[in-house]
């Protein structure tokens, strides 16, 4: 089946998309600004009580309630894989609070992504909640899952291109279908993770918390990739009408 210009043009901008998708997507795993908490007073952070909650925060014992509280109080912001907190680069009681700044961040081991969440956090006897870990789990394996449907799709479309045919277009586009509602899936887990979890560790009055650009790349990437999808099966039924006319006229 010859291709008409329209087709060209349609699968060059779907993968087009296709690609900025997976170039967002990959972007918005890789870094640490799904969720930001602004403090307004982190004067209280160059104090002992401060260095205490930073210990805690770095050690391997801190639990969801220890982390949590120290990224409220010293500008946290949380990716999918690492947490990160706002410290001065001295600290030594006597150095000025104006001091540097530094980021210091841990990562969320294998362990703590499959980890339970208590229904209080930090109280191993309140028992499991179910909801918090499953969104947890789901918001962890689900951006995986849709680079993998994308990166799968990519190898159709090539083989597609060697074979000279348009059907497997259609498989291609099903397939970005598909990764755009896992990216869907999981900006909604994130969503309702973030507001069950401060639902049972509210923010205190000095704290701001707003949702950070890696999240806003991950919402962009799900239209992308529903474009993408959109032109692919587009491109390959419009196509396969044609020339079935084609043939009908011919033969005729």
């Amino acid at each position: 089946a010859m291709m008409d210009n329209r087709f060209a043009t349609a699968l060059v901008i779907a993968c087009v998309l296709s690609l900025i998708s997976t170039i967002y997507m990959a972007a918005s795993i890789g870094t640490d600004f799904w969720y930001e908490y602004h403090t307004l007073s982190p004067a209280e952070n160059v104090s002992e009580a401060g260095r205490s909650i930073w210990e805690e925060f770095f050690s391997k014992e801190a639990d969801e309630k220890t982390y949590t509280d120290a990224l409220f109080r010293c500008n946290g912001t949380v990716g999918l894989w690492r947490r990160c907190i706002t410290v001065p680069k001295n600290s030594h009681w006597y150095s000025p609070p104006e001091n540097d700044m530094t980021t210091n961040c841990i990562s969320f081991s294998l362990s703590d992504q499959f980890m339970e969440k208590y229904i209080e956090p930090g109280n191993h006897n309140s028992g499991t909640d179910l909801n918090r870990t499953y969104l947890w789990r789901l918001q962890f394996l689900l951006p995986f899952v849709s680079i993998g449907l994308m990166c799968f799709g990519a190898l159709i479309g090539l083989c597609a291109c060697a074979c000279r045919s348009l059907y497997p277009a259609i498989a291609t586009g099903v397939l970005h279908f598909l990764a755009g509602l896992c990216t869907l899936g999981l900006v909604g887990c994130y969503v309702a993770g973030i507001e069950l979890l401060h639902k049972k560790l509210p923010l205190p009055d000095d704290v701001r918390g707003e949702f950070g650009w890696s999240f806003c790349l991950a919402c962009v990437s799900a239209p992308l990739q529903f474009m993408a999808a959109a032109l692919f099966i587009w491109a390959a039924r419009t196509n396969r009408k044609e020339f079935t006319l084609l043939k009908a006229y011919r033969v005729a």
